[in-house]
């Protein structure tokens, strides 16, 4: 458990689970911490929203949109 004793989740990438800190893989197969399960389950889908905005700004800001 965390120091502020709060449950915290991973996304596990080489499970593709949710994991807790008790029974977490290495850092580089993780994403995380979240608050909650349901943040962890949803890691992916954010971290392909984040790529794509970035993917945009970059066509963006060199003058290909």
């Amino acid at each position: 458990m965390s120091s502020s004793g709060a449950e915290r989740y991973y996304w596990c990438l080489s499970h593709q689970r949710v994991e807790t800190e008790a029974e977490m893989c290495a850092g580089r197969d993780r994403l995380g911490p979240y608050d909650s399960a349901s943040d962890a389950e949803q890691a992916l889908a954010k971290v392909r929203e984040r790529n794509e905005a970035w993917e945009a700004e970059d066509e963006r800001w060199e003058g290909k949109r």
